[in-house]
């Protein structure tokens, strides 16, 4: 039937062209308008192209603004079908101006998006810089669910260890790392006001101390990129920060259902929206983001475990299933329990940190690539077993039964990561950590559903670009009638 619709459309419009002649009123060029539609439907987009182009004069004696813009955006989406980027992009411009003369938003803002598409203005790119390196992270906009929602092309990892440096240090090593992040993304061809570049809170912390050595930072990362205007953002507080975390990795979808909780090397963080906020834009969501902020994180219980000696490994088990217990209970125990009861409605906790993806890679190595793993309880216990008395076993697992090589390679990619992230001693002080978290959690909100969510540690780099893009969207609609246009 396909065929036979195909057959008589091409004779149907070999007929016209022997003709080749313009439509003469607006109804015609109207089913003129309405034929070349289809024909883009069934791949004959030169054809389709054709026929607008002689429906578009009686548009335009008309003074049909709307049959004009309509016909504009065909033959772009039309020339967009053959690959012809260059026409594609012109009649798309052509066409959003006259749906902007008319204020019909709706309709400019989808032929916005094609157009983004086209021209690759949907890449963002973003580079966040932690205490112990750099992550430097591509993104491509996707729309789903009424809002932006993030794409992860590529990420990768820039070790560095001057990003915290005493007064006699240049900072070079941030300079540097950042001309590197800045040359892979221009490969990509993204302009700076795409480019989002942020300091972590923890990071900001420790200059803090040293006001001096920020402002020389600060210089330094500018001096890196000089005269293209791009902004390095250092306001970063931890509840900022456990806020954006909780836009860049948890799906607006599910944020009625889920809260997000962020087991970091200097922090634990994360927190939920209020459901009505789930439905609404990202303006004013400070009032709709109930936070979870504790300065404990894996270092700090190292730290706390060692009580400023270092302990042989043997010692340190000992030490640290009597400190991390001992800390859960007089500050992480009433601090989950005062919450509201948002927290407790939440069923579902969406999980990220390095400890949570190593239990993952470790446990789980079938599941590289996975995006969200669930994590459960049994999965915990055994984990935190595991890192007390069998640490090289944890650490090794046995690949050979992953029958797919590239879930191979990648299994091999997150265990090479997750070892070279954490030592020994942070792997237990992050398993105990983390398995008290959980009991916890439940104990005190009902049973939880633990989930992995991959990437989460660039929550907070891509909430800040999700909230950014999303809030250019709501304030475009705003401006125009979007259910009637």
């Amino acid at each position: 039937m396909r065929h036979f619709f195909l057959l008589l459309v091409t004779i149907t419009v070999s007929s016209a062209s022997l003709q080749a002649q313009n439509a003469k009123t607006i109804a015609d060029a109207i089913h003129y308008t309405k034929l070349a539609n289809t024909l883009r439907e069934v791949d004959k987009s030169p054809e389709s192209i054709s026929l607008l182009n002689r429906a578009m004069p009686a548009f335009i004696s008309g003074k049909s603004v709307y049959w004009q813009a309509v016909a504009n955006e065909l033959i772009g989406l039309s020339y967009k079908d053959i690959k012809d980027t260059t026409n594609a992009l012109a009649y798309l411009q052509k066409s959003l101006d006259l749906y902007g003369k008319l204020k019909y938003v709706a309709s400019g803002w989808g032929v916005n998006e094609v157009m983004r598409a086209l021209s690759s203005k949907n890449i963002y790119a973003g580079i966040q810089f932690n205490q112990t390196g750099v992550r430097v992270a591509i993104f491509k906009t996707k729309y789903e669910s009424d809002f932006y929602e993030k794409d992860i092309k590529t990420t990768f990892d820039i070790p560095n260890n001057l990003l915290v440096a005493d007064a006699s240090n240049s900072f070079k090593g941030s300079q540097d790392a950042l001309r590197i992040g800045l040359d892979s993304i221009r490969r990509y061809q993204i302009p700076n006001e795409r480019i989002f570049v942020v300091l972590s809170s923890d990071m900001s912390n420790e200059l803090a101390h040293t006001p001096e050595g920020r402002k020389r930072l600060y210089t330094q990362l500018e001096r890196a990129v000089p005269g293209t205007g791009l902004r390095i953002d250092t306001t970063f507080t931890p509840a900022r920060e456990a806020e954006l975390f909780t836009i860049g990795a948890i799906p607006r979808k599910v944020w009625p259902t889920t809260s997000a909780l962020n087991v970091g090397n200097n922090s634990t963080m994360g927190g939920y929206f209020e459901s009505e906020a789930s439905r609404r834009n990202y303006t004013n969501v400070d009032k709709d983001f109930h936070k979870i902020t504790l300065p404990l994180g894996i270092n700090t219980l190292v730290s706390q475990i060692e009580s400023k000696k270092s302990l042989g490994m043997d010692a340190y088990r000992r030490e640290a299933q009597l400190v991390v217990p001992t800390i859960a209970d007089s500050a992480l125990k009433p601090f989950i329990q005062n919450r509201d009861t948002g927290l407790q409605e939440r069923r579902t906790v969406g999980l990220g940190g390095d400890i949570v993806q190593a239990l993952v890679a470790y446990l789980h190595p079938e599941k590289a690539g996975v995006t969200a793993v669930a994590v459960t309880v049994n999965d915990i216990e055994q984990f935190k077993r595991m890192a007390l008395t069998d640490y090289k076993a944890l650490t090794r697992p046995d690949l050979k039964d992953i029958p797919n090589a590239g879930i191979r390679r990648q299994a091999e990619q997150d265990i090479n990561a997750s070892q070279n992230q954490l030592s020994e001693k942070q792997l237990i002080a992050g398993a105990l950590w983390l398995d008290y978290i959980t009991r916890v959690y439940n104990n005190s909100l009902g049973s939880k559903r633990f989930v992995f969510i991959r990437n989460s540690d660039l929550g907070w780099v891509t909430g800040k670009f999700l909230e950014t893009i999303n809030n250019e969207y709501e304030s475009t609609i705003a401006k125009g009638d979007f259910y009637t246009r």
